[in-house]
């Protein structure tokens, strides 16, 4: 009886792996698109806030500044 329940254990076992295998390929192509529109919309951002930050430092006057 040990011998059946290690044996089928190991088919189960195998089973289950290679079930979810088949499900994490097919997760992969929007896990990418997903991360993808992730980075590129933080490095958007990041640039826009860059751009803004040395817009200000270079037009202090123009952005509401009193200018002292």
């Amino acid at each position: 009886m040990q011998r059946v329940d290690a044996v089928l254990a190991e088919r189960i076992s195998q089973a289950i792996a290679s079930v979810i295998e088949a499900q994490t390929r097919s997760l992969l192509p929007s896990m990418r698109e997903e991360l993808e529109f992730a980075v590129r919309t933080s490095v958007y951002e990041a640039m826009a806030d860059e751009l803004t930050q040395i817009a200000e430092q270079s037009n202090p006057r123009e952005n509401g500044a009193s200018g002292e």
